[in-house]
C-alpha cells in the first residue's frame, strides 16, 4: 500500500484558504475586477480593431464620393456630352472618265498615294489612231491653207495690175475722144466753110475736097476713139471682176481657217481624253477599298477604288436638340477616342447644322394614322481635329465634352 506524505506549511496554507460549494478559490475584489477588464478586452478587440480601422476608409470614401458628385454635376452643367460623334473625312470615289480595257491597275488596299501617282492604265490604241488621224487632217487643210493665201496673193497682184492697167487705158482713151472730138468738131467747121467758099468760087475744086477728107478722117479718128473708150472700160469691167474673185478666194480662206480651227478642238479634245486613260491620284491619301481588276473592260463613271486625305479629318457629332442651344461656333471640345482611351483629343466647333438629322434618312418618318410618338431629335455639329501620327481613322467612335462655359 503506498502512503502519500504531505508537508504542513502545505497542508496548513491548504486549511487556511477557504473555498466555495463550486471549490473556486476567492480571491481579492479589486484584483478580481481589473482581471474581469482584461479578460473583456481581451474577447473583443478584433472586432473593435475592425470597426476602428475602417473608420478612416468610410470617411475618405465618402468625401472621394462628394468632390466626384460635385464634379460630375459641374462637368454636366459646364460641359455638354454626347457619344454619338465619330471620325469622318472626305471619302473620294476614283472613276473612269474613259471606256476601255483596264490593261494596268496598280493601287491595293491600305496603300499610301502622293497627288499625281498612277493609279491605273486603259489601252490608248483606237485614241492614238484617231489623233494621227486628226493631225493628218490638219496637215492637209493646213496646206490648203497655205494654197489660197498664195493664190490670193498672186490673184491679188494680178487684178491690181490689171485694174491699174485699165483705168490708165480708159483715162488714155478717154482723152484720144475728147482731142478727136475737137479735131472733129474743127475740120467740121472747115468743111463747112470750105462749102461756102466754094459755092463763091473762092478756092479751087482741090482745096474744097482736102477740107471734105480732113473733115472724114477726123470723123474717122473720133468714132475710132470712143471705140477705144468702150474697149478700155470693158477692160476695167473685167479688172473689177478679178477683184470680186478676190473677195471670193478670201471667204474660202476664211472657210479653211475655220475648218482647221475646228479640227484642232477635235483633236485637244482626243488629247485630253489619251490623257484621261492614264488615272493618276488627285492628291495625297490612303485607298481604302478597290473595286476593279486589272484586265476588266470599264465604262465611264465606273469607281476604281475610295480614298481619303488621312491629314483632313475632323469629327461628326449629333447634339440633341435640348442641348443644341448651348452650342456655339468656336467652343472647345475634348474628344475621347474609343480605341485611345488614354489619349485625349482637343478640338473646336467650326460648323453648326440647320436641320435635324431626321431630315435627311432614306425613310422619313411620317405620321398617316395619327398616333405620335415624340423623339428627341439631335442637329449636327463639325469639330476641327488635329490629326497626330495618324492615328484617327474615318468611322471610328469617339465621345465629345463641348465647354460651354
Amino acid at each position: 500500500m503506498s502512503k502519500v506524505t504531505q508537508h504542513p506549511a502545505t497542508a496548513a496554507d491548504s486549511s487556511e484558504q477557504p473555498s466555495d460549494k463550486t471549490g473556486s478559490v476567492n480571491k481579492d475584489p479589486a484584483h478580481g475586477s481589473a482581471a474581469d477588464e482584461n479578460s473583456a478586452n481581451k474577447n473583443s478587440s478584433p472586432v473593435q480593431t475592425l470597426i476602428n480601422s475602417k473608420k478612416p476608409l468610410a470617411i475618405l470614401l465618402a468625401v472621394v464620393l462628394s468632390v466626384a458628385s460635385a464634379f460630375w454635376i459641374m462637368q454636366r452643367y459646364t460641359h455638354v456630352y454626347t457619344d454619338d460623334a465619330r471620325i469622318a473625312a472626305d471619302m473620294i470615289d476614283i472613276s473612269s472618265k474613259s471606256s476601255g480595257l483596264l490593261v494596268s491597275f496598280t493601287a491595293s488596299t491600305g496603300e499610301t498615294l502622293a497627288a499625281g501617282d498612277v493609279i491605273a492604265f486603259i489601252d490608248d490604241r483606237e485614241i492614238k489612231l484617231k489623233i494621227k488621224e486628226l493631225q493628218e487632217n490638219l496637215a492637209v487643210v493646213d496646206a490648203e491653207y497655205d494654197t489660197q493665201q498664195a493664190t490670193i496673193r498672186m490673184v491679188e497682184k494680178q487684178t491690181t495690175s490689171a485694174l491699174d492697167s485699165a483705168k490708165s487705158q480708159t483715162a488714155v482713151s478717154q482723152a484720144t475722144l475728147m482731142s478727136a472730138g475737137s479735131e472733129l468738131e474743127f475740120r467740121a467747121n472747115e468743111w463747112k466753110r470750105a462749102k461756102l467758099l466754094r459755092a463763091k468760087k473762092i478756092i479751087s475744086q482741090q482745096g474744097w475736097e482736102s477740107a471734105q477728107t480732113q473733115y472724114r478722117v477726123a470723123e474717122q479718128n473720133r468714132e475710132a476713139a470712143a471705140g477705144s473708150v468702150a474697149t478700155t472700160q470693158a477692160k476695167l469691167v473685167e479688172a473689177q471682176a478679178e477683184q470680186t474673185r478676190l473677195t471670193v478666194l478670201e471667204s474660202g480662206l476664211l472657210k479653211l481657217k475655220h475648218q482647221r480651227a475646228a479640227l484642232a478642238l477635235i483633236l485637244e479634245q482626243q488629247q485630253v481624253q489619251f490623257q484621261d486613260l492614264t488615272i493618276k491620284a488627285p492628291h495625297n491619301g490612303i485607298v481604302d477599298k478597290i473595286f476593279v481588276d486589272a484586265g476588266e473592260f470599264i465604262q465611264p463613271g465606273r469607281r476604281l477604288l475610295l480614298m481619303h486625305n488621312p491629314n483632313k479629318v475632323w469629327v461628326s457629332a449629333n447634339i440633341k436638340e435640348t442641348q443644341f442651344r448651348h452650342i456655339q461656333l468656336g467652343q472647345s471640345v475634348e474628344v475621347n477616342v474609343d480605341a485611345y482611351p488614354d489619349i485625349i483629343f482637343e478640338g473646336e466647333i467650326i460648323r453648326i447644322g440647320n436641320s435635324a438629322t431626321s431630315l435627311y434618312s432614306l425613310l422619313p418618318s411620317t405620321n398617316p394614322s395619327g398616333n405620335f410618338t415624340k423623339v428627341t431629335q439631335r442637329l449636327p455639329i463639325k469639330i476641327a481635329i488635329q490629326q497626330q501620327a495618324n492615328l484617327l481613322k474615318p468611322g471610328m467612335m469617339v465621345e465629345v465634352a463641348i465647354n460651354v462655359r
